[in-house]
């Protein structure tokens, strides 16, 4: 997990960005920017489409119309595995870690995509497939050091609290190398003490030049965190600035506390 070179301009563009299921409006005419080294978090009250804006920066899902720009690369009809392959790469709401394999394994599978031994070289192991299952389980450790599960590497990623399962999934996202990070909801389940240590952990993985786009209800963590905020409501950005800005918009305030949401 190296620094990463530093790029000229937005790291992500979104342009005019709409979806529609049928009559269903799910984003209307989205465009905001990411910039290089930025956090940046995407919120709003449930429904508002934050989701379905990762899935589409993801290519899980084509919009209806506009276009998501990847360091200057359109991501126009490219597969998710396309997109991760140029380094934005995701986590989900849900948990997805493989849970009958070690959690060593779960970052060890994460690595392997940046692998280059043939099947026949597996098979046969030649040296130089050795040499690089050694770097790669070597990675493994580092990554697993860096989020603070290295204690845990044995165990089956099932086994782990819930929390923690959603820490190894993060493990396995920085095991993509990834030169953006987008996370949605990851402090979810999580306690007061392993949110800290999730801020924390955003802190040293903002340290390797990592640019991350949030998605996160604990709004304690996203005023805490953010460079900048965008507010989604019903498809729509309502507000983007910093946190001091968001907290005191109008806008914001009403439509939060339509969900029942007291304060920012």
């Amino acid at each position: 997990m190296s620094a990463r070179d530093p790029f000229s301009g937005p790291t992500l563009s979104i342009e005019h960005v709409s979806v529609r299921f049928g009559g269903l409006v799910a984003i209307a005419d989205m465009s905001f920017t990411v910039n290089e080294g930025e956090l940046v978090s995407l919120i709003g009250p449930n429904g508002a489409g934050k989701t379905t804006a990762f899935n589409v920066i993801t290519g899980f899902l084509r919009p209806t119309q506009g276009e998501v720009r990847y360091r200057s690369v359109s991501l126009s009809g490219l597969r998710s595995h396309e997109v991760a392959n140029l380094g934005l790469v995701r986590t989900f709401q849900k948990t997805s870690v493989f849970a009958a394999n070690t959690v060593f394994d779960n970052v060890l599978m994460g690595l392997h995509r940046h692998g280059t031994s043939s099947v026949w070289g597996t098979l046969l192991a030649l040296p130089r497939v050795r040499s690089e299952e050694r770097r790669l389980r070597e990675e493994a450790w580092e990554v697993l050091d860096f989020v603070g599960l290295d204690k845990r590497a044995g165990e089956l990623g099932g086994a782990l609290p819930y929390g923690e399962q959603r820490l190894l999934e993060v493990a396995v996202a920085l095991a993509a190398r990834p030169t953006m990070l987008l996370l949605d909801e990851p402090v979810s389940g999580m306690n007061a003490s392993e949110t800290a240590s999730f801020i924390e952990l955003l802190g040293r993985i903002r340290s390797r030049e990592v640019t991350v786009l949030l998605v996160e209800h604990d709004m304690h963590l996203v005023m805490n965190v953010s460079d900048r905020i965008v507010v989604l409501n019903y498809g729509k950005i309502i507000a983007e600035g910093p946190p001091a800005t968001i907290q005191r918009d109008p806008e914001v305030v009403r439509a939060y506390l339509g969900q029942g949401v007291r304060s920012l």
